[in-house]
């Protein structure tokens, strides 16, 4: 056990240690790679049958999503931010309903939503 909370330490201060040095591009990489972690998590959780992990876990996703959604510039940002804030409230939504199900198939749609998302960021980061 004292183990497992030292190496949890250990990655939350490296984990604030790249945030703090991370631009916008990064950060929300870094929230989108945080969501891909924790939704595989959840995952096994319901093959584990671990509902009350699994709890915590989409949890975690459903509080990233919001923070992705609350970092949105609606006035700057235009169609675009309205797009993101349409596909972050429909993950939202759908993450509830398989969670509420564990409908591990219906995380399919959610995976392939976030992982385009990431591989969106991901090319703008390298421009």
């Amino acid at each position: 056990m004292l183990e497992e909370s030292g190496l949890d330490a250990y990655q939350h201060t490296q984990l604030e240690a790249r945030a703090a040095s991370a631009d916008p591009h990064h950060l929300v990489l870094m929230l989108i790679e945080g969501f891909m972690d924790e939704l595989a998590r959840a995952e096994g959780h319901i093959h584990a049958k671990q509902f009350d992990r699994k709890a915590k876990s989409i949890t975690k996703c459903l509080d990233i999503l919001s923070g992705l959604d609350t970092a949105l510039d609606k006035d700057k940002g235009g169609q675009l931010a309205e797009n993101l804030h349409q596909l972050y409230d429909f993950c939202g939504r759908r993450l509830f309903e398989c969670s509420l199900k564990n409908d591990l198939s219906g995380l399919e749609i959610i995976y392939k939503i976030m992982n385009d998302l990431k591989q969106g960021w991901e090319a703008m980061a390298a421009k």
